[in-house]
């Protein structure tokens, strides 16, 4: 742990492999940017790996003030301990008072090693970060200027806010796709900071002996069209549909949690607070009743299209379009007209490259 420090850096850990960096970096960019300005002090990136020098200036034109970039050949490939041992010697040299990961595989193993070790808190799966003061209810003292950490909690029925005002640094990890990514500046400027870590036995104990690497079957965030379905399908068999109205869209399947718990499909394509957060140019909402996490994760699609039974289901309150029905007769239409339509159904603002199947207008 280190002391409190009220002016402090905000920092986040630039997640790279192969030399490239990874989506969630860039979303921490923009919000570390957001709550450096809120607090008027410098937000810098650490940047960890071999050869990767290039990715600092990607960082600084996404908003860093400045990039911590530790280079070293034992560092070429993730491993957790030098990892580790990078970020904690860096943050015991600088003293930053908000440090962010992505909540990655890879962040989701390193951030706690490095929480650890300083002694510190760590709120885990962020979906929101903001500033703000908190009241001690007991001798009444006012803490300025905190970092709110917003996620759900008990299995996604509520949303708490945690804070942590007397152990610092204050460390979440922070759910891919939740933070928008603001546009690169190509003509800011920034400090790129070369650092050295000594590393020990210990840290080097675990060599890498080959490494394998499986591609994702489902990428919601990269998605221009989503077809989502709920409990309301009603079964394994019936979410067939869903699939094939996703094929000729050209879209990707999605589902809420109700479907993924009920079994009717994988957990990788969740969407939600408790699942992928998304922003498709199309999102259509097959028996999804919208529950407040649901909504949470798909609420600022360009377009919303909800089919449900009950008319007073809150998913048609996010809707652009709803339909009231049986999606079981309902989808079955909609999927011969588009065929019937052909290619020239797809509105232009929402047709992906290279698709000639037809979308919805």
């Amino acid at each position: 742990m280190i002391e409190v420090n009220r002016k402090g850096e905000v920092w986040f850990f630039a997640e790279q492999e192969d030399e490239s960096l990874n989506e969630v970096s860039l979303e921490l960019c923009s919000k570390a940017r957001e709550l450096a300005d809120r607090l008027k002090v410098p937000m810098c990136a650490v940047l960890v790996g071999w050869n990767v020098r290039e990715l600092s200036y990607r960082l600084i034109a996404h908003g860093a003030d400045k990039v911590y970039y530790v280079h070293d050949t034992r560092l070429e490939n993730y491993r957790t301990q030098p990892y580790a041992r990078s970020l904690v010697q860096l943050i015991h040299k600088h003293k930053p008072q908000i440090v962010l990961f992505g909540a990655t595989a890879l962040g989701r193993d390193l951030a706690p090693r490095v929480a650890s070790e300083m002694r510190c808190g760590l709120t885990a799966d962020c979906t929101d970060l903001e500033i703000g003061d908190y009241t001690d209810i007991k001798t009444k003292e006012v803490h300025k200027d905190l970092l709110m950490q917003v996620r759900p909690a008990f299995g996604g029925n509520i949303i708490a806010t945690i804070i942590n005002y007397d152990r610092w640094p204050q460390m979440a990890t922070v759910r891919e796709g939740v933070m928008r990514m603001i546009a690169a500046d190509p003509k800011r400027s920034g400090q790129i900071v070369e650092e050295r870590i000594e590393f020990n036995d210990f840290d080097l104990a675990v060599k890498l002996i080959e490494r394998h690497r499986e591609e994702r079957k489902v990428n919601l965030k990269g998605a221009r069209i989503i077809v989502a379905g709920g409990g309301g399908v009603g079964s394994k068999d019936n979410f067939a549909l869903i699939h094939e109205l996703a094929g000729v869209l050209g879209g990707a399947v999605g589902a809420s949690r109700a479907a993924v718990d009920s079994g009717f499909i994988g957990k990788e394509h969740q969407v939600g607070q408790t699942g992928t957060t998304v922003r498709p140019a199309l999102y259509v909402a097959c028996g999804i009743s919208g529950a407040v996490q649901h909504r949470a994760g798909m609420e600022e699609s360009a377009k919303i299209i909800a089919i449900n039974w009950d008319k007073d289901a809150p998913i048609f309150g996010v809707a652009h379009y709803g339909i009231v029905g049986d999606l079981n007769k309902v989808l079955p239409m909609m999927i011969k007209a588009i065929r019937a339509r052909g290619s020239d159904a797809i509105a232009p603002e929402i047709k992906p490259e290279g698709v000639t199947a037809p979308a919805i207008r």
